[in-house]
């Protein structure tokens, strides 16, 4: 009995160092925080991604989720912790750089209309959503999206182009996953003129500011981020060189070479494009990098650079692993795994 009116106690959570926030019952970390408007760093909610990762420094925590999947052994020897996949088991202080820069933008719920849809690769589809007013996001960030009637599950997808203030288009690249509940069905269905749900801007992926060159690296859908954030870094005349790798299986699953193409031209500073192909036929005409990121980072780096990097967690791990080893600062490094939800359930 005493050990039952124990577990009832208050448990209390102090983010660093500030006011204690008291939790309430089966609450993790992340909702105490968004409850009581704290401006924590946050992307899938899911435990998908490293986003919302912070450093736990007194008292324990049950994890809904594994967290050796998405974060690193490194990270895990420091203590740290997935905040939307932690519930403390008692009073808990932690630490963890608050998001100053997505806080500026109001989450709202949309409802849109697709206006386009069309084929980037085999298995990743463009949509192009009209929205009835602007949703202003920082180009990295992303949308929660659901389709009423035809799937109820909800998933998130970030920006493919930078915020356009005089537009209320947003386009998602899409990455079928075999399974998968929505993207399913918009690799199978035709979407024109079907209502579209969205809701953000969500997320800590953005453009620091920084002189330093910068390393973007990008795989399969995580193209979108990358390539927002450098059309908004476009538009605000930024001069930092770039060394930019796509990652992707063979040529057919390369996409947005045009759009590229055109930053590129347009850069203030140098501007380096990669593709590498990590199955591309030994027969074919390609005169690129073959193989992964691994194999071309290192000859890339001089340590001082600032890394974005989107896609599969295993790319982001290996690459990030290479990062480090040749002295790239952990706190130059941001990266947002893309997760599928069948991954987050098997992990």
């Amino acid at each position: 009995m005493f050990t039952k009116l124990f577990s009832r106690q208050a448990k209390f959570l102090t983010i660093n160092g500030a006011q204690p926030i008291e939790m309430q019952t089966k609450e993790t970390i992340l909702q105490a925080a968004l409850r009581t408007d704290v401006a924590f760093p946050h992307s899938c909610r899911v435990g998908g991604c490293a986003g919302c990762k912070c450093q736990l420094n007194e008292g324990k925590v049950r994890e809904l989720t594994e967290s050796s999947y998405i974060l690193t052994e490194e990270e895990l020897s420091q203590g740290y912790i997935l905040a939307c996949q932690a519930v403390p088991k008692e009073d808990v202080s932690i630490s963890v750089e608050l998001d100053s820069h997505g806080e500026s933008f109001e989450i709202m719920s949309l409802t849109g209309q697709v206006k386009k849809q069309w084929q980037l690769t085999q298995d990743i589809t463009a949509l192009e959503i009209s929205l009835p007013k602007s949703m202003p996001y920082a180009a990295g960030q992303y949308a929660n999206l659901k389709i009423p009637g035809l799937c109820d599950a909800v998933r998130s997808y970030s920006f493919a182009t930078a915020f356009n203030a005089e537009s209320h288009l947003v386009q998602l690249y899409i990455k079928h996953v075999s399974g998968g509940a929505l993207s399913s069905v918009v690799h199978d269905q035709e979407l024109v003129g079907k209502d579209i749900v969205l809701d953000g801007p969500h997320g800590n992926f953005y453009l620091r500011e920084s002189n330093a060159a910068m390393i973007c690296i990008a795989g399969g859908s995580g193209l979108a981020p990358v390539k927002a954030l450098l059309e908004q870094a476009l538009k605000d005349k930024v001069k930092r060189d770039v060394t930019f790798i796509f990652a992707a299986r063979t040529q057919q699953d390369l996409y947005c070479l045009d759009e590229i193409n055109e930053i590129s031209n347009s850069w203030m500073g140098s501007f380096k494009f990669i593709p590498v192909l990590s199955n591309e036929a030994d027969t074919s005409e390609w005169q690129g990098e073959r193989g992964y990121v691994t194999d071309v980072l290192p000859k890339l780096l001089t340590g001082n650079e600032q890394a974005y990097l989107c896609g599969p967690p295993p790319m982001i791990d290996a690459a990030v692993d290479v990062l480090r080893h040749h002295s790239v600062p952990s706190n130059h490094i941001f990266f947002d795994k893309f997760i599928s939800q069948t991954q987050v359930v098997a992990a």
